[in-house]
């Protein structure tokens, strides 16, 4: 009896995660209109190499308005868009030219 209760609790817990798994949301969102449209624009202005995405190069190009108008819209991935467009230059040491 215990053996038979034990295998029912533990199929109802799969069934469970089953169906909790499948109720889900899906991680990525739907762009709007807008959005499609505006990342349509900057893949003609900006793509070069014509091979349909922008490579760190490319997007090194992409001017600061647009920069802005993307990140309005939400194209923009947090953290990446400013950090793969800043260029960092080592300071100056006068005394070696001394």
């Amino acid at each position: 009896m215990k053996k038979i209760l034990i295998t029912v609790i533990g199929l109802l817990c799969a069934t469970s995660l089953v169906v909790n798994a499948q109720d889900a949301k899906p991680t990525h969102r739907q762009m709007t209109a807008e959005q499609k449209a505006l990342q349509k624009e900057m893949l003609e202005k900006y793509d070069t190499n014509k091979d349909g995405k922008l490579d760190r190069t490319e997007r090194a190009k992409i001017s600061k308005e647009d920069k802005e108008r993307m990140e309005k819209a939400g194209l923009n991935k947090k953290g990446k868009s400013k950090k793969a467009t800043e260029k960092i230059s080592a300071p100056t040491d006068e005394k070696k030219a001394q």
